[in-house]
């Protein structure tokens, strides 16, 4: 069963395969290499939706979507969507990252929590089905950026329960406990039941 991953990113492709291939041997993730859709969902859900959405229709086949972001408390939940474009567009993954600590530095360890979402669409042309399903990985953030791994956010991002950032966790202790990783978990069950036959 080939299920299409709205998505130009090879990596994130051989991510997801390699995630839910062990649970699921049956599904081959494709790339979609049809155009990018306007993402003006206001909510990760939505988003993910609208993705899922015009690769199912690009290609005809089952589909899937991604859309996540951290989102801090005494933010009222920003950066949100607006996570990977936080410090303007173009400016990458750092300026967003620095932005958001000078924008919390008078704020109090004790006031600092956060949290990763993600959400993920699954979307079947033939029958119509349409689901999303989420991730959260509470936290909170620390005070300076620690930690030479992972990506955007991770080297401010503390998960519950442990002391050291994201960034400080080898990949695969990241990916067994973040958020992709929870709304994978969620996934599964789903994919099996909408895509493959009894």
């Amino acid at each position: 069963m080939r299920v299409v991953l709205a998505t130009h990113n090879a990596h994130k492709v051989q991510e997801f395969q390699g995630i839910l291939g062990s649970a699921l041997p049956e599904l081959e993730i494709v790339a979609y290499d049809g155009p990018e859709p306007v993402e003006d969902g206001t909510t990760f859900a939505e988003n993910a939706l609208i993705k899922a959405r015009a690769a199912a229709a690009h290609t005809g086949l089952p589909a899937m979507a991604d859309d996540s972001g951290i989102c801090v408390d005494v933010l009222g939940g920003a950066p949100g969507i607006f996570s990977a474009l936080w410090a303007g567009h173009g400016r990458g993954s750092s300026a967003n990252l620095d932005l958001l600590l000078d924008q919390l530095a008078d704020i109090a360890p004790r006031h600092r929590a956060a949290h990763f979402d993600c959400h993920i669409a699954i979307v079947v042309p033939a029958t119509g089905f349409e689901q999303v399903v989420s991730g959260r990985w509470p936290g909170r953030l620390a005070t300076t950026a620690h930690g030479g791994g992972g990506f955007g956010y991770d080297p401010i991002f503390v998960p519950e329960g442990l002391d050291v950032t994201a960034a400080e966790l080898r990949a695969e202790e990241k990916n067994a406990i973040s958020h992709r990783a929870r709304a994978f978990e969620a996934a599964i069950p789903v994919l099996r039941t909408s895509l493959i036959p009894e």
